[in-house]
């Protein structure tokens, strides 16, 4: 199978980007945490053209939903703890307690935060939105910058009439 893959220039970092035939996302890593560009894969920017555009939306502030085709290998709890990442409202964050809940799993909150670490499509599938019971930023593939620059800008942003 052939992966296309592209790098996007995210605002704290390169974004390595890939999908399958199909078109489907398959990854969107932190280029800089080292993750490997297959030996088969090709360098194809306009492939992942749409998938740049809906990024730079978002970091633009104007979109708060994707709609990429994405596909999630991974084990069954694994897809099961990534679909519920997807569940998560842009704007709002959960503990990794919470998410363990939610795939009815309650005693598995560290196997929840394993399987969130390893999500293979990181913004796209947002396990930045899980953070400590606590209310701190916990572990993040791309590095606890990253995930409070996303979670700053999803977060709500008071008018003038909020006040």
């Amino acid at each position: 199978m052939t992966i296309r893959y592209s790098l996007y220039d995210g605002p704290e970092g390169p974004l390595l980007l890939a999908v399958d035939a199909e078109g489907a996302l398959v990854r969107l890593h932190f280029a800089h945490t080292g993750d490997a560009i297959g030996d088969d894969w090709v360098r194809d920017d306009a492939a992942l053209a749409d998938v740049a555009r809906q990024l730079d939306e978002y970091f633009a502030g104007a979109r708060t939903d994707f709609d990429l085709a994405v596909r999630l290998d991974g084990t069954p709890f694994q897809v099961q703890v990534w679909e519920q990442l997807r569940l998560i409202p842009y704007g709002e964050t959960i503990s990794y307690g919470e998410l363990a809940r939610r795939v009815d799993r309650p005693e598995a909150a560290r196997a929840v935060g394993s399987a969130n670490g390893q999500n293979p499509v990181a913004i796209v599938v947002p396990c930045h939105r899980v953070i400590g019971a606590d209310g701190s930023l916990t572990g993040f593939g791309g590095g606890l910058e990253w995930k409070q620059r996303l979670l700053d800008l999803e977060r709500p942003q008071r008018t003038l009439l909020d006040a």
